[in-house]
């Protein structure tokens, strides 16, 4: 049809999909010059095209399909200019959070690299010297099984998205020690994630710098308890007395493996020397 383009033209044009343009239709952001109303075809104007061109770049740029179409019934160049403007903010900050989310797994990329390194079959326990961190927590609800660990470790997912709290990838628990002594390996009093030093206070504990005796557990999480016993007879045999509780890192877990035998847990305690 003289100076009118087929829905299909349009498309191959401009790479998309009929179905994009019907969808683009139906929410009225992009209607057809003409409509067969004999078979229900579309077609475009070739002043259209340039419309179309405006609304793939806006889109590509980072708006939202309602904010294109708001912004297409009326615009100029003051108009552009001042979204435009406004966008660039919006990319500024995803920019930031694109730097943070990388750095959080290169960092998780480097702990799975390290664990695998140290995971040797005799289970070697290391003295090392901890630099400070801090932990975004929140507690286990009794009867504290896996159960009630799963769930507060998907609150601090859930908690630190909804607030942009600068969490690494990873998660962890704390086991009171009176808890392992007596054998109940598997009872965390509150599941964590690692966090960058912030100003918030809620919810978060430091863990100073200090010396930590630390095992690597490889194994699903209820067999734990082998790793536990190794840990503490290490302590007692090296003159070592634990004055913390027990914090597990989760290093390699559900979010990376399917295999539970391929679960690395490193388990650490503070530790001071007897006497």
């Amino acid at each position: 049809m003289e100076n009118l383009f087929s829905i299909g033209e349009v498309a191959r044009y401009q790479n998309i999909s009929k179905q994009t343009l019907i969808f683009y239709d139906k929410i009225g952001l992009f209607r057809p010059a003409w409509v067969d109303p004999s078979n229900g075809y579309r077609y475009y104007s070739a002043s259209q095209i340039d419309d179309l061109d405006t609304i793939l770049i806006m889109k590509k740029i980072g708006f939202s399909l309602e904010e294109i179409r708001s912004h297409m019934e009326h615009y100029d160049l003051d108009s552009s200019l001042k979204v435009l403007y406004q966008q660039l903010e919006v990319i500024d900050e995803k920019i930031q959070e694109l730097r943070m989310i990388r750095s959080r797994v290169r960092n998780r990329c480097g702990q799975m690299e390290a664990a695998r390194a140290h995971c040797r079959p005799d289970q070697a326990i290391e003295l090392e010297e901890a630099g400070e961190e801090y932990l975004f927590c929140l507690p286990v609800e009794p009867p504290f099984t896996l159960r009630e660990i799963s769930i507060a470790t998907k609150q601090c997912f859930a908690a630190s998205f909804r607030e942009k709290l600068p969490v690494f990838f990873q998660c962890g628990v704390v086991v009171p020690l009176e808890r392992i002594e007596a054998g109940r390996y598997t009872e965390a009093a509150l599941a964590f994630l690692p966090i960058e030093k912030t100003s918030r206070t809620e919810h978060i504990r430091r863990l100073p710098a200090g010396r930590r005796a630390c095992i690597y557990h490889v194994g699903d999480y209820p067999s734990i308890g082998r790793s536990y016993r190794r840990l503490l007879g290490y302590c007692r045999e090296n003159g070592l007395r634990i004055v913390s509780d027990s914090y597990e890192f989760c290093i390699n877990d559900y979010i990376t493996t399917h295999d539970k035998s391929e679960y690395i847990t490193k388990i650490a305690f503070y530790v001071e020397e007897e006497g």
